[in-house]
């Protein structure tokens, strides 16, 4: 069975610069099934020795419909910012958006999770009253990818020192903070991200 499989590199003009992207095609075997998962790369023309890169994980109310619950729209938006400046700076950059919804247990499970947190659950104690650990998210293919483009050295967009461990499985890195501004509904998610997750806020 393959691992993976990727797309033709094509094209894509955006609101925050002109980028390529490329997706790769997952597959995992789950109960006797083989199921493939799409995420997609955003990536500069060329690279530095050592480019920023964000890896983000797919968060479909913040990234689309731009909830405020969450930090996610955000951090997509700047990420996409910081990489365009970058290009314009002649280092290039990253973006690697994981199909990995909800930390990892998929959107219906998530949106039961914020169900629970409209009752005064956090996201940990949400997901874990559901069945599932506080983080679900799994960075192997991440990995492949950067063998893929030949990327040995990054500096990581994030504030999340277990990403900074697995990344660092893979590629020397070195971290940017990734930080916006927050809002009268997102103050309980930030404060447990800092609080139960380490996150470096």
């Amino acid at each position: 069975m393959e691992k993976f499989q990727v797309s033709q590199k094509a094209k894509l003009p955006t609101r925050f610069g002109n980028f390529f992207i490329q997706s790769f095609r997952e597959f995992k075997l789950e109960k006797e099934c083989e199921c493939p998962v799409e995420h997609l790369v955003v990536f500069t023309d060329k690279f530095c020795d050592a480019p920023l890169v964000r890896v983000h994980s797919e968060c479909l109310t913040g990234d689309v419909f731009g909830s405020h619950k969450c930090d996610c729209g955000g951090e997509l938006a700047l990420a996409m910012e910081k990489i365009a400046q970058e290009q314009e700076n002649g280092k290039g950059g990253m973006l690697i958006y994981l199909r990995q919804e909800g930390r990892g247990i998929g959107l219906f499970n998530k949106v039961n999770a914020y169900a629970l947190q409209d009752k005064g659950y956090d996201t940990v104690e949400a997901n874990e009253a559901l069945g599932f650990k506080s983080d679900n998210r799994n960075y192997s293919l991440v990995g492949d990818i950067f063998e893929y483009y030949k990327i040995k050295k990054i500096r990581l967009l994030t504030n999340n020192p277990k990403k900074i461990e697995a990344m660092s499985k893979y590629v020397e890195v070195s971290r940017d903070s990734i930080v916006v501004p927050s809002n009268c509904y997102n103050e309980k998610y930030l404060a447990t991200k800092k609080a139960k997750l380490g996150h470096l806020l």
